[in-house]
């Protein structure tokens, strides 16, 4: 077993549980009954509240803030926990709240994660793996963020929206409903501009072109044939009944809580026009 390497100056609860090869930088604070795994490193001035689990090989710069109470009016001093998985790179002064017992009491993040610095994760907040936070990025409570989904520098996501896999968001974007899996999405000042599917971030993920190229015929189908929503599900059973792209997005819709964005500028334009 090896011994962490804890500076003097941070203050340790006895009853935290630390892995191998742990490293704890000067003037942070692990609160009790913290968890952290092998490998992690925890940067100076952090502190990583009671009720916060953290996986191997995890990263967390200076001054971050991991387990504290979520910033909910009702919320009475439940516990509640935060867990964050494997490999995970936290940059400066991001904030992590834990959840609340009416949200289900976990704020959870997967793996292979990056969070740029300020970014937030508000309580109940469940965020799958590979994804990345832009500087600024915010969530707020109960935010659903799925595998491969890149939130945008100063973006601001509204409590129960959910965010597809492989989706990105442009900085400086409010998103109030639902994103579409393998959409591209970005503000510009009062409206939204879709651009189709996340090409470019689907390739570096290893996916095909033939599957992009049938997320752009579903996506004509949804956004650009003026249909509404259910009508264009509709559609997609009839035309696509045994196509993994279309199974994906049409089982992305049935569970929207918020409805789809779709108030996007030039809504009549092919996404394959030049």
């Amino acid at each position: 077993m090896n011994e962490a390497k804890i500076d003097p100056t941070a203050v340790v609860s006895e009853k935290a549980q630390l892995g191998n090869n742990i490293e704890i930088g000067a003037f942070s604070i692990i609160g009790e009954g913290v968890i952290v795994g092998d490998n992690t490193k925890i940067m100076h001035h952090s502190v990583i509240d009671t009720g916060s689990t953290i996986g191997k090989n995890c990263k967390i710069y200076p001054f971050c803030s991991i387990g504290s109470d979520p910033q909910d009016m009702t919320f009475n001093y439940e516990t509640t926990y935060v867990e964050i998985g494997d490999n995970n790179k936290i940059r400066e002064f991001t904030t992590i709240n834990k959840g609340t017992a009416k949200g289900g009491g976990y704020t959870r993040i997967g793996n292979n994660n990056y969070l740029m610095a300020y970014a937030h994760i508000a309580h109940d907040c469940q965020v799958g793996n590979n994804t990345i936070f832009i500087n600024g990025a915010t969530l707020a409570g109960h935010v659903e963020v799925e595998d491969f989904a890149v939130i945008g520098a100063f973006s601001s996501v509204h409590q129960f929206v959910r965010i597809g896999k492989n989706a990105y968001i442009g900085g400086y974007t409010i998103v109030l409903q639902d994103i579409l899996p393998f959409a591209k999405v970005a503000q510009a000042r009062d409206s939204y501009n879709f651009y189709g599917p996340n090409s470019i971030g689907m390739m570096r993920n290893g996916i095909s072109r033939e599957f992009i190229n049938n997320v752009k015929e579903i996506f004509n189908v949804l956004y650009r044939e003026n249909l509404n929503t259910t009508q264009a599900v509709e559609k997609l059973k009839n035309e696509y009944p045994d196509l993994e792209e279309s199974s994906i997005i049409i089982d992305f819709i049935s569970k929207t809580k918020r409805g789809l964005l779709k108030n996007f500028r030039n809504n009549n334009r092919s996404l394959n026009a030049k």
